[in-house]
């Protein structure tokens, strides 16, 4: 069984928390693109986890967890997050947790280039995160990157990075007026944050492929949603990498095998970090108090998010791109402080009523067409069937499984871990 784990929109939709509910079924869990640009939260009994590279699984002592080919991987990054899980009193050796030697290396001048372009962007910035994912991809495809398996191989690799530190140079110095990149200090940095890792590193490929033909139980986990893929999402203002379930067999290793299932996450309203159109934006009073209601706030970076409500347009889009076969919807329970609950269910775009999601520069000018349905005004935590829940919360569930054309399963209440439901 390969299912992957998905987010919708633009990110933010609670994978982290979907991932740790079911991957307590599974064998191994997979990341299979991006970097710690973007973050999952955790909360189980031993506390509330923020992780950004390695998967989720890693809190399930039976669980692999594997960082897969796709991904981007800041050493200095990772080995913090290692040693903040530690301290949590969660077990990391190579037995349940594996980097894969093809993934690419973040190096420190990656995040120098990201930082000086935004800031030389100034007000026409893209949104970064300022951690070198897109200058980190952008040389996985020119053929300047560097991979976790040439870290074993110093004596090779060393004159390679040295003609690509020449080369870096040009553009810190000549373009940025930056100071030029270091190479020995390069080398230091790799020595001091890769040599805790050499032991994770290994052919995940061959891991995967030979779990898949053992009948193990897989779950791929993605980072944003498909509103942030490279190739569908809302361009230029995505991420590097492609956050599409279809990529993750590529971005794990196995390509030679195919997905079962696809859960796809949604939240029960819209969220959004970052630069680029958002239509069903909320602003002032109203987007501060669901903005509070929800703690939207960034969980890489700490900024606070835009909200906005359930954007039905952009949300069968994603449904659709992502190829799911089932919807996990979460913060059912941040809207119970609502008297009427915001849907938008169309845009308007240049006087026409429009309900299939527009290209490019279209969403600038789309504006939201909304429907209002009707507040629970109670606390729906304690709910653990269908059942339990207030007639107006179930009829906003079916109301969005209707719209999307795929069934709701799960349905989160609270952020307790068994705070969910299944549907009937």
């Amino acid at each position: 069984m390969l299912t992957a784990i998905t987010g919708i929109n633009w990110g933010d939709e609670g994978k982290g928390r979907m991932v740790d509910l079911l991957c307590q079924d599974y064998d191994v869990v997979v990341r299979y693109q991006g970097g710690n640009n973007a973050g999952h939260t955790v909360v189980n009994p031993r506390g509330s986890f923020i992780l950004n590279l390695i998967p989720s699984g890693i809190f399930h002592e039976n669980v692999v967890n594997v960082m897969g080919n796709g991904m981007v991987i800041d050493l200095h990054h990772l080995c913090g997050e290692i040693e903040n899980l530690r301290k949590g009193g969660i077990e990391i050796t190579p037995k349940n947790l594996k980097i894969s030697d093809r993934a690419i290396v973040c190096m420190p001048y990656h995040v120098d280039q990201d930082c000086l372009e935004e800031t030389r962007l100034a007000d026409k910035k893209y949104g970064s995160t300022r951690r070198g994912i897109a200058y980190v991809y952008g040389d996985k495809y020119m053929k300047k990157g560097i991979r976790m398996g040439d870290l074993l191989h110093m004596d090779t690799l060393l004159p390679r990075l040295r003609d690509i530190v020449e080369w870096k140079n040009l553009t810190m110095e000549r373009v940025y007026g930056a100071k030029p990149i270091v190479f020995e200090e390069l080398v230091h940095w790799l020595d001091e944050y890769f040599t805790p890792l050499k032991d994770f590193v290994c052919d995940t490929s061959l891991f995967l492929d030979q779990a898949a033909k053992a009948d193990k139980k897989i779950l791929f986990e993605a980072q944003l949603g498909a509103l942030r893929d490279i190739d569908f999402g809302i361009y230029p203002y995505t991420s590097s990498s492609s956050t599409i379930a279809a990529y993750a067999p590529v971005g794990a290793g196995i390509p030679n095998h195919r997905l079962d299932d696809v859960v796809g996450i949604i939240k029960a309203y819209s969220s959004c970090v970052g630069e680029g159109p958002f239509t069903c934006e909320m602003f002032g009073e109203e987007a501060e108090a669901l903005r509070k209601a929800g703690g939207e706030y960034g969980a890489a970076t700490g900024r606070p998010r835009r909200v906005g409500g359930f954007d039905v347009v952009a949300s069968r889009y994603g449904t659709r791109v992502q190829g799911a076969t089932m919807l996990a919807l979460t913060k059912l329970d941040v809207l119970s402080y609502m008297e009427k609950i915001p849907v938008c269910t169309a845009y308007e775009l240049d006087g026409e009523i429009i309900h299939e999601f527009p290209f490019g520069a279209a969403l600038d000018r789309a504006k939201p067409v909304y429907t209002y349905m009707e507040g629970w005004h109670c606390d729906i935590s304690a709910c653990r069937k269908a059942s339990d829940l207030p007639k107006a919360a179930y009829d906003y569930i079916r109301f969005i499984e209707e719209s999307m054309g795929c069934p709701v399963k799960y349905v989160s209440v609270g952020a307790a871990r068994d705070a969910y439901l299944i549907m009937e």
